[in-house]
């Protein structure tokens, strides 16, 4: 029989949420020189799909994230303590990132100014609910 090392889990997990943490970030400063930007400059159309593209990389790279995640915990998606603070933000960080990800994959650009800002808002929160994972994130690492 082959065991896996369960400090593998750990570091697989540790390394993996970055690339969704920093591709969210990256989105949403994109989002915000495009926003700022001439309105009709090739700047603007390249801060565009750069913030397109870096979403749906960020709504994918969730995936070996929350699995090696679900792996450590073996299967538990609340805990306690830590690690219950750290799944509250990181459940609704991972649907709204996935939605957002969806969004962009399928519908494309929002098809008005209100749809943009329902958009952005979420993207912000989403940033926000992440930073708060990895802070509870930190914690448990720090104090095990």
């Amino acid at each position: 029989m082959i065991t896996i090392d369960p400090a593998l889990w750990s570091r697989l997990h540790g390394a993996s949420v970055h690339f969704p943490i920093a591709l969210t970030l990256a989105s949403l400063l994109f989002e915000g020189l495009e926003f700022l930007s001439p309105r009709m400059s090739s700047l603007k159309t390249q801060l565009h799909a750069a913030a397109r593209f870096t979403i749906i990389l960020g709504a994918l790279g969730t995936i070996p994230a929350v699995c090696s995640g679900m792996l450590m915990t073996r299967g538990n998606p609340w805990g306690h303590d830590a690690l219950l603070l750290h799944h509250l933000f990181v459940w609704p960080a991972f649907a709204g990132l996935v939605g957002l990800g969806t969004w962009r994959g399928l519908v494309g650009d929002p098809a008005s100014r209100t749809g943009l800002a329902i958009y952005l808002t979420v993207l912000f929160l989403v940033t926000g609910l992440m930073a708060g994972a990895g802070y509870w994130g930190g914690e448990l690492v720090l104090n095990s």
